[in-house]
């Protein structure tokens, strides 16, 4: 039997009127849509160039999660999101030809060529680099919220992980610590069904992932990953509880991984029928068919974002493809902390 709360689909225009978004913040989230399939799909053109070094991950399937959350975020709230979270890196102001700049390794990405291809993220954006796709980065994101605490500042803090990494004892643990203090984070869980070729049925015994927040004393919320509008809904709702006191809250988002575990993974494991399945639910189709339905978005419309998404992104790669690799005499520079620049010694 379920315990968590299971969210309901976005309907109406005024309930997305009374959330805070007003028809020019709609096509902003259509259009950050389609820059982030875009930004993997000509990812995935580079990697068989070979012009990226290692594996490749994408989040196919679950741009409508990662565009939801990362647009209800505040200006000054921070986030650790994932792999399949490249929608939060566009909301947040990640360029794009920023993004393949770090995928080829060049020195004008995020992480000036020195960590995986997607292990990134810009800190002046309120983002923190994934150290792992396992969930690692849930201790750091209950290490922000806990500094938000001790300085009484109005911030919260977001940690995204896998619903295979739940089986891991940094699940456990960032929310354990989180639910005994009443912080200020926000835990996603991205459950594509898969980890890596494992199902659900084989991962956890609960129905949902978000049944297990009771245990830690705060709310569990079941959202449909592929409606971006009920995510960000979600979303809002617990940033806030989180801001004005409330504690956590741990959302999970239902998605189907659309592509293999990474670029070398075929997926052959997942039915036909249930990719055929998902397919039907694609949340970028699903969004363009709401705005027609709802807000009038017409043919002219349409386009015109679509060209100016595509130009965006041909000039994006085309810029990173002129960054540089980076300097091998600064192969050092930024990797470990200078004592000197410490604000107080360690112990």
């Amino acid at each position: 039997m379920a315990i968590a709360r299971e969210a309901d689909p976005v309907g109406s225009l005024s309930e997305v009127k009374d959330a805070g978004l007003d028809r020019e913040d709609l096509l902003g989230i259509y259009r950050n849509l389609l820059i982030t399939r875009g930004v993997e799909e000509r990812g995935h053109i580079l990697y068989k160039q070979g012009k990226i070094p290692g594996s490749f991950y994408t989040g196919r399937g679950n741009e409508a999660a990662a565009v939801g959350i990362g647009t209800a975020m505040g200006p000054e709230d921070v986030g650790a999101p994932l792999h399949r979270d490249m929608g939060v890196h566009i909301v947040r102001g990640m360029e794009p030809w920023r993004v393949f700049a770090n995928y080829m390794g060049r020195a004008d990405g995020p992480t000036k060529g020195r960590d995986g291809n997607v292990h990134m993220a810009d800190i002046r954006l309120g983002l923190i680099s994934m150290v792992s796709h396992l969930p690692a980065m849930l201790p750091v994101a209950v290490g922000c919220a806990l500094a938000f605490r001790i300085r009484d500042e109005r911030r919260v803090a977001l940690g995204w992980f896998g619903e295979g990494a739940s089986a891991r004892g940094d699940t456990h643990e960032a929310m354990n610590f989180a639910g005994t203090r009443r912080l200020p984070v926000v835990f996603i869980c991205d459950n594509n069904q898969w980890a890596y070729s494992t199902p659900t049925h084989l991962e956890y015994a609960v129905e949902h992932i978000a049944d297990r927040a009771q245990a830690y004393g705060f709310e569990g919320v079941v959202v449909d990953g592929t409606d971006v509008l009920a995510v960000y809904r979600e979303a809002k709702r617990a940033i806030e509880k989180a801001r004005e006191g409330g504690g956590p809250t741990l959302i999970e988002c239902l998605t189907l991984r659309m592509e293999g575990h990474a670029v070398h993974d075929d997926a052959f494991y997942v039915p036909r029928e249930l990719f055929e399945e998902w397919a039907k639910r694609d949340p970028i189709e699903r969004f363009r068919e709401w705005l027609r339905d709802n807000v009038s978005l017409t043919d002219g419309e349409e386009e015109e974002i679509a060209a100016d998404v595509k130009h965006l992104l041909a000039e994006a790669m085309r810029r990173a493809e002129e960054s540089p690799l980076p300097d091998t005499s600064t192969l050092l520079d930024g990797v470990y902390a200078d004592p000197a620049d410490l604000h107080a010694p360690h112990h």
